[in-house]
């Protein structure tokens, strides 16, 4: 709410169509990227474990997103006003993670997204549990692979050159960053909704 002005919970009342994840995940980057610049820090190391990335991987291929297969972290480039993204535990499993860190003593956010029905995700997160069931080393299998595969993606993909947002200066392949134009879409419906109930 600080950072970008709306709290989910707002967000899907007054856009209740969209995916929330839609809205969160811009909103998340972007309040990261400014956070990680304001400490200078050199890089930004996320959670992201191996079940994410695996799920991360096969939402793309299932999109045919092969310009976000190229993108996707951990990043070895640095571009203006971007901190790169490492990610540390992708090739260790959830369970390990929770585990290492419950035994550790390791404090962390133990809830899920009280809108995660609705994301696109969790389709793919049960895919990806019954095929490791099914066949244990999949996850691994599929980062490994993807991992073979990034070099050529990333040749025919390159990092698109970056922009400064117009409205927040952040850094955006367009002339608005995603977040300024969610906040605007955010806006606009508020708007309608005011005169919706006045009239």
């Amino acid at each position: 709410m600080d950072t970008v002005g709306h709290a989910m919970d707002e967000v899907v009342v007054v856009d209740p169509e969209a995916i929330p994840c839609s809205y969160c995940g811009p909103f998340r980057r972007e309040a990261l990227n400014r956070a990680a610049r304001e400490v200078d820090a050199t890089y930004v190391a996320t959670g992201l474990n191996l079940d994410d990335t695996a799920q991360s991987i096969l939402m793309n291929v299932a999109r045919g997103d092969i310009e976000k297969l190229a993108r996707m972290g951990p990043h070895e480039t640095r571009q203006p006003g971007l901190v790169p993204r490492i990610q540390p535990l992708r090739m260790i499993p959830e369970k390990e993670v929770y585990l290492y860190a419950l035994l550790s003593g390791i404090e962390f956010h133990d809830a899920t997204c009280p809108y995660a029905e609705r994301a696109q995700r969790g389709r793919f997160r049960d895919i990806v549990h019954r095929l490791e069931e099914e066949s244990p080393g999949t996850r691994h299998a599929i980062v490994s692979g993807y991992d073979r595969l990034r070099p050529l993606l990333q040749a025919n993909f390159p990092p698109a050159a970056l922009n400064a947002c117009a409205r927040c200066g952040e850094p955006t392949v367009n002339e608005i960053c995603k977040a300024c134009e969610l906040r605007e879409r955010i806006a606009r419906l508020e708007t309608a909704r005011e005169l919706g109930s006045t009239s």
